[in-house]
């Protein structure tokens, strides 16, 4: 017969409440058809794959004191999760607007948000970098309300393909936005050993700086790139074969994760654009207006510190955080990637 009935075809069987690999995650990349089973990967203390959970939401939010009718902007949009929070406390009165890099996150974000009755007469998106920030408030006018939230987020590192963890096996690309700029993998053809030992020095602090950087530099030159996520992991393996073994895996495991983040840096230019952002900022708020910034590494926090120092002392802001604000010992306990988290914040004057 020609039109036979065309057998059903059952979807592979869902192995556990956490399978390995991201493409068999149906379950936890579609929330909200599964919410028992997200719920689940939570209580585990882990992150579900295509979610991510912001970190220091009540602290942000009691610092910024949002009321309905003010104006303000999300910085880094990414999941939506702290933008969902602040379009609440606003009440359908005044406006958010929000940015990102992210050319893959940013339309499903918005679409989520826009499931959840959030459309463009509260929140405005805007595909860029909220170094432009000054592109935003041309628009928006002064700001009462700015967070920028400076992680990765979980759905960019969970997803294979995207090349942000040595944990999974892909392409060595590691850009926010991957239709701009040169992958990692390219950005390691490029490089001389001096460049690459400063570059994880000043990215991420790494004590095997020149050990790694020789033994990329020196196995490139020998005729193989490095392209995928494992072969950067294996030559950080290589390179430090010296370690006593008792140390040496736990020494392998940080020194990745220093390694991914320095190159991810460089790639992004993440230094350079919050530089320019931070420079920015006291043009970009209104008067009593208010900041918030989290950080996850060491490099952002110095930044971030001493642009609000300085900018204190020239009197264009009020107050500034004494301190950094660390996420509750609760938190970190339930979200492992809230660990390194630092939250500070600035009051204009």
């Amino acid at each position: 017969m020609d039109n036979q009935e065309q057998k059903h075809q059952r979807r592979p069987r869902y192995k556990g409440t956490h399978p390995k690999a991201f493409k068999d995650k149906y379950k936890e990349l579609q929330p909200e058809l599964y919410a028992d089973a997200v719920k689940k990967v939570i209580q585990k203390g882990n992150t579900p794959a295509g979610m991510h959970r912001s970190i220091c939401v009540n602290e942000i939010l009691e610092f910024l004191q949002i009321t309905p009718g003010q104006t303000g902007l999300d910085a880094t949009l990414g999941y939506g999760g702290h933008t969902l929070e602040m379009l609440k406390c606003l009440d359908s009165k005044g406006h958010l607007y929000a940015t990102d890099v992210d050319s893959i996150e940013l339309p499903r974000t918005k679409d989520r948000l826009e499931r959840l009755g959030y459309g463009p007469e509260i929140l405005t998106v805007r595909h860029t970098n909220f170094s432009n920030i000054d592109q935003i408030t041309s628009e928006s006018g002064p700001l009462d309300f700015i967070l920028a939230d400076l992680g990765v987020s979980s759905m960019q590192i969970d997803n294979p393909e995207r090349g942000f963890s040595f944990k999974t096996e892909g392409p060595l690309d590691l850009r926010l936005n991957p239709s701009k700029g040169i992958s990692a993998a390219d950005r390691l053809k490029s490089i001389d050993k001096d460049e690459l030992q400063g570059m994880l020095l000043e990215n991420a602090d790494e004590p095997y700086a020149a050990e790694i950087s020789r033994t990329i530099v020196t196995t490139i030159k020998k005729g193989t790139d490095i392209v995928t996520t494992s072969m950067l992991q294996q030559v950080i393996k290589d390179a430090l074969k010296f370690l006593p073994e008792k140390d040496r895996d736990e020494a392998i495991k940080k020194s990745c994760q220093r390694c991914f983040q320095a190159l991810r840096i460089d790639v992004n230019k993440e230094f350079e654009v919050l530089y320019d952002f931070l420079e920015k900022l006291p043009s970009a708020l209104a008067e009593g207006g208010r900041v918030a910034i989290l950080t996850f590494h060491s490099g952002e926090d110095r930044l971030v510190k001493k642009s609000f120092q300085r900018f204190y002392r020239d009197g264009l802001y009020k107050e500034i955080a004494p301190e950094a604000i660390r996420p509750s010992a609760a938190e970190r306990g339930e979200n492992s990637r809230a660990r390194c988290a630092k939250l500070r914040w600035a009051i204009k004057a």
